[in-house]
């Protein structure tokens, strides 16, 4: 079983803003029914921030995806009231659905325009999966291992094994912790294509409006960080099964995005009259949306009552969330948050 994780700072960019104080006013105000966020303009996330803790000098070479990353990693850190450069035997890692999508096609285009002698080497050194964390663990000095994983729908629970079992094992003693994806005009168009076919991809007219941004966490064994966001109690991935899961009283936050192929799968992980939710509209539609949920229970967990949803009592007081992300395939990826033992304990 995996160690229980203190979350000691969390770094967020997207859609709603930029900062965990961008995202917890996001959360307080809520959000409409589903009808009222379909089919609207991509959430896309603003990288102009990073400028007050990074000279543009520095990052003139990052792409749009290496720079949400550091960005969430600076304010993961600043949240957690830690300077760069990050202390020694700190990790980096990642996770990702589809990587750095505009430099990867932008690359391709001038190899089909230019040929290969001609081809961008900025953005062929851009293009690769584990581009952010290395620009990561560059510009934060951390000297730490770095790992950035990519499993679509599942890279965040994923990543955050691996994270956890460093951790557990004792070969870091924090994990900069994070996830990132971006839009770009070719996930639109094939958006808008499988909207039109239907079909096994599932994108039907329900589907939320396309997400990008990063949100990052820094990590630590529980009880030895501050922990005011509560602590990771258990990750799991599994098939999802025939019957709900048990899941007592804890409040349960569904990534369901409305992408058919995969919220099918949430009438086999929800039990009948279970207080659940879906913040999703806040961030949009995107493989890591698991990420901004996990920054989503974090703050519902500080302040031990449930943020306004369609479907969910106002004030309903909460101390465990349980996140929820079906895949198109069957699986599932579960993370488990609670407040740390001693905070439970004061409020007994």
């Amino acid at each position: 079983m995996m160690a229980r994780l203190s979350i000691d700072g969390i770094g967020a960019v997207g859609g709603f803003g930029c900062g965990v104080e961008a995202l917890r006013r996001a959360l307080r105000k809520g959000h409409q029914s589903a009808e009222e966020e379909v089919a609207g303009s991509p959430l896309l996330a603003d990288t102009a921030p990073l400028s007050e803790f990074v000279a543009k000098r520095a990052v003139r070479r990052l792409d749009h995806f290496s720079k949400m990353a550091l960005l969430g990693a600076h304010l993961a850190l600043r949240d957690a009231g830690l300077p760069a450069p990050v202390p020694e035997r700190t990790a980096v890692v990642v996770a990702t659905g589809y990587g750095p999508t505009r430099t990867t096609f932008a690359f391709l285009d001038s190899v089909i325009d230019d040929g290969d002698a001609c081809a961008s080497p900025t953005h062929f050194s851009n293009s690769v999966h584990n581009a952010a964390a290395a620009h990561v663990a560059i510009q934060l000095q951390a000297t730490g291992p770095s790992l950035t994983v990519s499993q679509f729908e599942m890279s965040v629970p994923s990543a955050l094994l691996s994270a956890g079992a460093w951790l557990a094992e004792g070969r870091v003693d924090r994990v900069l912790f994070g996830a990132v994806d971006e839009y770009c005009e070719v996930l639109r168009y094939c958006r808008e294509r499988f909207a039109a076919e239907g079909g096994e991809f599932g994108i039907g007219p329900g589907a939320l409006p396309a997400g990008e941004g990063a949100a990052f966490f820094l990590l630590s064994r529980a009880g030895e960080g501050g922990g005011r966001y509560g602590a990771i109690e258990e990750v799991r991935l599994g098939r999802i099964p025939d019957a709900p899961i048990e899941s007592g009283t804890d409040l349960l936050l569904l990534g369901a995005d409305g992408q058919q192929c995969c919220d099918a799968g949430y009438r086999n992980l929800v039990p009948a009259g279970a207080p659940a939710l879906c913040h999703a509209p806040l961030y949009g539609c995107l493989p890591v949306g698991p990420a901004f949920d996990l920054a989503a229970a974090a703050l519902t967990l500080e302040q031990g009552q449930a943020f306004p949803a369609p479907g969910v009592p106002e004030d309903l007081p909460v101390s465990r969330v349980r996140c929820l992300k079906a895949g198109p395939a069957g699986e599932y990826g579960a993370i488990v948050l609670g407040r740390d033992a001693g905070e439970r304990s004061e409020q007994c």
